[in-house]
């Protein structure tokens, strides 16, 4: 199939203006300590809606009446007169691109990894907007919306609440809830209490391991492949997972006999690839989580906080617990290490950022072009689970489908809910097409 671009251009946000509501006259705004964490790099996801769907102008113009409430995406990455980082409200505009393919959506499906790339332009280099919105219309009158955004202005759980607020102006409807923009909120803590090994952690952590570099595969040897857990599936390994005789904490505080879907399907996969990879026994190897701080912190943030706040667990173990020792036994190495990452977690890092605010390895960083890019031997996970994907109607119903674009990095796992709607799962994992066999092989394997 071929994707041809029609046009290209930015959108400015376009303000109601009015005596009790004059255009904004803030020029910048501050990274926080979360925001410097997150990688420069755009994060692009896609919506697909069948026929009757809605126009480009309608979207067109519903993104720009949102925009004035997502000065954000308008904006640019830049510095203050002290040389901080700093978001530039200057409204230079979102990126907004209309492109038009040869075939039929169902003849596109399922998506090559170039045609993925080819649904998001973003993803061809590097971008001065913080923002891409792409419509590719399909011969069938179908619509593939790819909208994609610099992880440094927000994290996945925000992006979903921008969709929403982008799919009600289309509706006419009040943007409910509105965004919170406070970015000041984390203040560190007098006198500081740091209580944890964060240079252990966020700063030695944060770099990916260039051992991949030494693996005998090449960046063309990357495949996405997708799973379908159905909600059988799930009930089994989660049986297989729990007992009763286990308690876990959850993060409100109090316990659960049960182990969550995503610490048993984690488990399972954790499982499945260390086998795939060929990792021996005394092979250490972890999974980088990401987790919600708004969930965590007391007093608890909300939902729409505009911007980045995440930390990362890492479970960690040898080969030989992931083939000898029960799912049970992985699920929980999952679960005591996204609990350890808790309010006091989160206070101690903010102080611990705070002082060690000039460390470079506490700013944002472009992702590295490596030869080979892989997280080998170690696993990244992604949870969409709570996306509310399903709200994102622009007037004509909820999508087709919903996924993440291509991610070219082996051992990248997404966990997205399937536009199904009975509970099922789809998991997109990225691994080298010489391990695919296997891996399809013993995937659905729980015993």
């Amino acid at each position: 199939m071929k994707i041809e671009q029609v046009s290209s251009k930015l959108l400015q946000p376009i303000y109601n203006v009015t005596d009790d509501q004059p255009v904004p006259t803030r020029k910048s705004i501050p990274l926080t300590v979360f925001d410097k964490l997150a990688d420069d790099q755009h994060i692009p996801l896609l919506y697909a809606y069948k026929p009757p769907n809605p126009s480009n102008a309608l979207l067109e113009q519903g993104l720009q009446k949102v925009l004035p409430e997502y000065r954000e995406w308008a904006g640019r990455l830049g510095e203050d007169e002290d040389g901080e980082f700093v978001i530039l409200l200057n409204d230079e505009g979102m990126r907004f691109i209309e492109a038009s393919a040869d075939c039929t959506l169902d003849e596109a499906i399922p998506f090559t990894v170039s045609t993925l790339l080819e649904l998001n332009s973003s993803l061809e280099g590097p971008m001065k907007e913080l923002a891409l919105v792409q419509l590719t219309r399909f011969t069938c009158g179908s619509l593939v919306l790819s909208f994609s955004s610099n992880h440094i202005v927000a994290d996945g759980v925000f992006v979903s609440q921008f969709m929403i607020a982008w799919a009600q102006a289309c509706r006419g409807l009040e943007i409910h809830p509105r965004p919170v923009h406070e970015r000041n909120i984390f203040v560190p803590r007098n006198p500081c209490d740091i209580k944890f090994d964060h240079t252990s952690v966020e700063i030695a952590k944060r770099k990916i391991n260039e051992d991949s570099s030494m693996l005998p595969y090449a960046k063309d040897d990357l495949a996405c492949e997708i799973l379908h857990f159905t909600p059988e599936f799930i009930a089994k390994i989660k049986n297989k997972a729990s007992s009763s005789s286990l308690t876990c904490e959850d993060v409100n505080g109090g316990y659960s006999s049960s182990y969550s879907t995503f610490e048993c399907l984690v488990a399972h996969l954790w499982r499945v690839i260390t086998r795939v990879r060929g990792l021996g026994e005394s092979d250490t190897t972890y999974v980088r989580i990401s987790v919600n701080g708004r969930r965590r912190l007391r007093p608890r943030v909300p939902n729409e906080y505009f911007g980045n706040l995440v930390l990362w667990a890492f479970p960690e173990t040898q080969g030989k617990n992931l083939f000898d020792e029960s799912l049970s036994h992985t699920a929980g190495v999952i679960h005591d290490a996204v609990a350890k990452v808790n309010d006091e977690y989160f206070k101690s890092f903010v102080d611990f950022a705070k002082k060690n605010q000039h460390d470079e390895n506490l700013m944002p960083k472009k992702v590295a072009d490596m030869k080979v890019p892989s997280m080998w031997p170690n696993l990244e996970v992604q949870s969409w689970l709570g996306f509310p994907f399903n709200d994102v109607d622009f007037g004509v119903g909820k999508p087709s489908i919903f996924m993440p674009s291509f991610d070219p990095f082996e051992g990248e796992i997404y966990l997205v809910p399937s536009v199904v709607g009975d509970g099922s799962i789809d998991v997109y994992v990225t691994l080298f097409q010489q391990h695919l066999p296997l891996f399809e092989q013993i995937c659905y394997n729980i015993d």
